[in-house]
C-alpha cells in the first residue's frame, strides 16, 4: 500500500500562486505538463532548492551591475546586457522606477537600426544615415569613421563624415559630427562601399594649468603630453589631441582662471569669443585688445 502525505494548505494572493507555479515550471516541478507547488515545497524540504535572502545585496553591488550592463549596451553586447538585466529582475532590492527602467529595457533592448548601426562600426564599414536636429531639420550623413560614447548621461554617436556643411568648429575638425543617438531617423541607415577612417579628425591643443589645479590634475586618455612642474608659481603644460571643441571647451570651462589655452590660435579665439558671449548676456564690460 502507498503511504498518503499529510497535506497543508496554503495562503496566498493570486499573483504569490502564479510567482509559486513560475518557479516550479522553472526548477521542474511539474505534475503532469502542469506545475505543482506542493513538488516545489516539497524540494525545499528535502533540500534539494536552497531558499537565499534576495534582500542583501548592497547598492554598490546593484550600481556596478548596472555600469555594466551600460557599458554592454555601449558596446552593442544586447544579449549580455539582457542577461544583467534579467538577473537585476530577480532582486526585491531594486526601487520602483529602477526596476521599471529595466524591464523597458528588457521589452525593448534596442531598436533595429541601432543593432545595425552597432554591427556596422564592429565591422568598419562606412554607411550612410539621416539626423534631425534640435531644429527639427533633418540631415544626411557619410559616416567613414564612428563609435557610440556616453557623454553626460545621453548616448551619443560621434563621427566623421564626408560633409561638413553646417558645422561650426575650427579647421581641421569640421568634417567631425556627435548625434545624438535619439535623434537617428530610425530605418534610414543604409551601408556604402567606400573605406573606414582609422580616426576622427583631430588637432593638438596646448592648454596650461595654474595654481592648485597644477597639482591636482590627473592626465586623461587624450593626452599626449604632461609636463611636470614649471616656474614659480607652478604651472602644467599640456597638449591634448581632441576631436572637438564643444565638449573640450566645456571641461576645461570648469576649471576657470586656472586654466588657459595657449595654442592653437583658432581654438583659443573661439573660446575667448565664448568668454565675450557670456559677459555681454550679463551686461558685463568687455576692454577689447589694442
Amino acid at each position: 500500500m502507498s503511504r498518503k502525505g499529510k497535506s497543508i494548505t496554503l495562503s496566498v494572493s493570486e499573483r504569490d500562486k502564479a510567482e509559486l507555479e513560475t518557479l516550479a515550471l522553472e526548477f521542474g516541478c511539474n505534475w503532469g505538463e502542469r506545475p505543482n507547488i506542493s513538488k516545489l515545497v516539497e524540494s525545499i524540504a528535502r533540500r534539494q532548492l536552497i531558499v537565499a535572502p534576495n534582500n542583501d545585496w548592497t547598492n554598490e553591488r546593484i550600481k556596478a551591475l548596472e555600469t555594466a550592463r551600460k557599458a554592454l549596451v555601449d558596446l552593442g553586447k544586447t544579449d549580455e546586457a539582457k542577461q544583467i538585466a534579467e538577473l537585476l529582475k530577480s532582486r526585491s532590492e531594486l526601487t520602483l522606477p529602477f526596476r521599471e527602467e529595466i524591464e523597458t529595457f528588457l521589452n525593448h533592448p534596442l531598436p533595429a537600426w541601432r543593432q545595425q548601426v552597432d554591427n556596422l562600426i564592429h565591422r568598419q564599414q562606412p554607411f550612410r544615415l539621416s539626423y534631425q536636429d534640435a531644429a527639427e531639420r533633418v540631415w544626411s550623413y557619410t559616416v567613414l569613421h564612428a563609435r557610440i560614447v556616453p557623454i553626460e548621461k545621453r548616448q551619443y554617436l560621434l563621427c566623421r563624415a564626408e560633409e561638413s556643411e553646417g558645422n561650426q568648429d575650427v579647421e581641421g575638425l569640421r568634417h567631425n559630427w556627435t548625434l545624438r543617438l535619439d535623434r537617428i531617423q530610425e530605418a534610414a541607415v543604409v551601408s556604402i562601399d567606400k573605406p573606414w577612417e582609422n580616426d576622427l579628425e583631430r588637432i593638438a591643443v596646448e592648454f596650461h594649468l595654474l595654481s592648485r589645479l597644477a597639482f591636482a590634475y590627473q592626465r586623461k586618455t587624450e593626452d599626449i603630453f604632461v609636463s611636470e612642474l614649471e616656474a614659480e608659481p607652478p604651472i602644467k603644460r599640456v597638449v591634448r589631441n581632441i576631436s572637438g571643441t564643444f565638449w573640450f571647451f566645456r571641461e576645461i570651462t570648469r576649471y576657470g582662471k586656472d586654466c588657459e589655452i595657449v595654442s592653437p590660435e583658432a581654438v583659443r579665439s573661439q573660446f575667448k569669443q565664448n568668454l565675450k558671449s557670456l559677459c555681454q548676456a550679463y551686461d558685463l564690460e568687455i576692454k577689447e585688445e589694442d
